[in-house]
């Protein structure tokens, strides 16, 4: 039995490095059913007092702000004293800074009459959210919703004990003592942060500080979705799309390196959806998974994943090319979609899906050429050129134009000045709105992709966010208040009163991995950063400054990470200094 055990402890092991950090008690003789924990818990203690329902009711609140032990004890001393009386509930909502994944820690002392009271907790990603109604109960199709994660629900609590509640994306939170006639002294209100337990490798720091703060947020909002597996949501789409990964992935491995959640998720979500079915369902989910693969290896060079895969990459190519037809017209499937903003446009989105299938299929080509298999190389090359057969006009759909510049099915100038810049950021989205900065770059519109980062990107940090959104479009910003207090007559509630298709209202999430693509893009195009060859043993360095005076920054690789940092002279001339690991060849530009 011992012998089992330790061969047992041994594969987990191996499968998973954090259960040999693990000292499994010996009255577990099997461990087979023991899965550990990838994610790291912390406590964060309220950073800001929002409002209490009245200075009667919530008493000493200010002792909710103070650092503590977590530990339940007899006394009564600095603690925030709560008491309802019948048509006089003790609530209260707290802020802790900024938008976190996980749930709350409340920990009390006595209670007035000796039971277990009942509370409402709110978890809200803004003020208005905590203090929001569910769809289910109002009927308003705006209200706020239970889905995917709970975040408004009634408990008892214990007194002279601690309760931990709740899993979701959240910033505030309001609590509600709903028993009457009772007191009950609250010792803790901590936010309880879950998160994977990574260095920040990648780092980006320029002249303009409010590149540099879009820069980290980006980063951390892709850094709350690094579960076990890529998430796009902490609160809502707490799963795994593949086609909404993209920006994840090129994000992440610019800030994080070659992390677990990539082959996890790949992994799971190929596992789920087999050939022939698509990925999520969706064909062009599908062609976002060729995509990501050939950009991975690029960046983090593992072949042996990439073998792994080889199968159902041919596979999926088989499936694609018997579904385009030798004059260019295809049948992958009847629905198209690119993001949510562009589905009105259905000529646009149209001839977008087309753009995207030549992307995907020509990285296809080089996964093939990769895994030594030229008979699949040659055939993407193929569907490329049947599809090039019919290329549609983009309908004035930025998102399309960006696609078909980067599928070079029209000149990066021709996508950059008529259409993606016209109206400026007004039209971006936050998914699609990386490829809309990639295709400026492509056409050397540095300033003007930086411009539109500031006017989009940090359009929503000056309403309060300390993440970035599923969607956003600066239209809602006419008169909307921010997120990060209540909503004044007269102001339009920018979390409430807007979104749309899958995310109205307070159903909308407000820290979405789809949305960071500018980190990436800073990194690729501002310190230059750009993998010639598989785990950037080759690495380009191109810096385009643009309008700024200097920027610097690291990337993570496989050999170690690389800084460089750039300086505008009095004339305009760029000077460069790289630090670099040996094994890396850097081809300044």
């Amino acid at each position: 039995m011992k012998k089992r055990l330790s061969i047992v402890l041994g594969l987990l092991a191996l499968a998973f490095p954090l259960f040999a950090q693990m000292h499994i008690p010996p009255v577990f003789k099997d461990t087979s059913g023991i899965r550990p924990d990838k994610m790291t818990r912390a406590y964060i203690t309220p950073k800001r007092i929002v409002w209490v329902s009245n200075p009667t009711s919530v008493k000493d609140a200010f002792h909710l702000l103070e650092p503590n032990t977590g530990q339940a004890d007899l006394e009564n001393k600095n603690m925030c004293l709560l008491t309802s009386q019948k048509g006089d509930t003790a609530s209260i909502i707290l802020d802790f800074g900024r938008e976190i994944h996980g749930g709350l820690k409340l920990v009390f002392s006595q209670c007035s009459k000796g039971e277990t009271p009942l509370m409402r907790i709110r978890f809200g990603e803004s003020v208005s959210e905590t203090c929001s109604e569910l769809k289910s109960i109002t009927g308003n199709p705006n209200g706020a919703t239970n889905d995917h994660a709970i975040r408004d629900f009634k408990t008892v609590v214990p007194f002279w004990g601690q309760i931990e509640l709740g899993s979701t994306g959240f910033r505030f939170v309001r609590i509600d003592l709903l028993s009457e006639d009772i007191s009950i002294f609250m010792k803790e209100a901590t936010a309880i942060f879950r998160f994977k337990d990574v260095p920040y490798l990648g780092s980006f720091k320029c002249d303009d500080e409010n590149l540099n703060e879009i820069w980290n947020v980006g980063a951390y909002t892709v850094h709350l979705n690094m579960q076990e597996y890529i998430w796009d949501g902490i609160k809502r789409d707490r799963l795994i799309w593949l086609g909404d990964m993209h920006p994840e992935t090129s994000t992440i491995s610019r800030v994080f390196g070659n992390d677990d959640s990539f082959y996890a998720s790949l992994d799971l979500a190929c596992e789920q959806w087999p050939l022939p079915n698509w990925l999520n369902g969706m064909s062009a989910y599908s062609l976002w998974y060729l995509i990501i693969q050939h950009d991975w290896y690029l960046h983090n060079g593992d072949k042996t994943y990439l073998n792994n895969h080889a199968a159902y990459i041919t596979g999926l190519i088989d499936q694609i090319d018997g579904l385009v037809d030798a004059d260019g017209s295809e049948h992958l499937a009847a629905a198209r979609f690119l993001d949510w903003p562009s589905s009105p446009n259905k000529e646009g989105v149209e001839a977008g899906y087309r753009a995207l299938l030549c992307w995907a299929m020509d990285d296809g080509a080089k996964l093939c050429r990769l895994l030594g298999d030229e008979s699949h190389e040659k055939k993407c090359h193929d569907i490329t050129a049947r599809l090039k057969k019919k290329i549609l006009p983009p309908n004035d759909l930025k998102q399309a134009a960006a696609l078909m510049a980067i599928a070079g099915l029209m000149t990066p100038e021709e996508a950059a000045t008529k259409y993606i810049l016209p109206r400026g950021p007004k039209g971006f989205s936050t998914f699609y709105g990386y490829y809309m900065l990639q295709a400026l770059a492509m056409a050397g519109k540095y300033d003007e992709a930086m411009d539109i980062i500031k006017a989009f990107w940090g359009g929503m940090l000056k309403l309060g966010a300390t993440t970035f959104w599923e969607d956003f479009n600066l239209d809602w910003t006419e008169n909307a208040a921010r997120i990060d207090d209540f909503v004044p007559a007269g102001k339009k509630d920018i979390h409430g009163d807007f979104g749309a298709y899958c995310y109205p209202g307070f159903r909308h999430s407000f820290c979405h991995g789809w949305a960071s693509g500018p980190t990436a893009w800073m990194s690729e195009h501002i310190l230059g950063f750009q993998p010639l060859e598989a785990g950037c043993r080759k690495l380009s360095i191109k810096p385009h400054l643009g309008h700024l005076k200097w920027a610097e920054g690291t990337l993570p690789t496989p050999y170690g990470t690389v800084y460089v940092k750039h300086t505008k002279d009095a004339a305009g001339k760029v000077h460069t200094t790289v630090k670099a690991p040996k094994d890396i060849k850097i081809v300044k530009q």
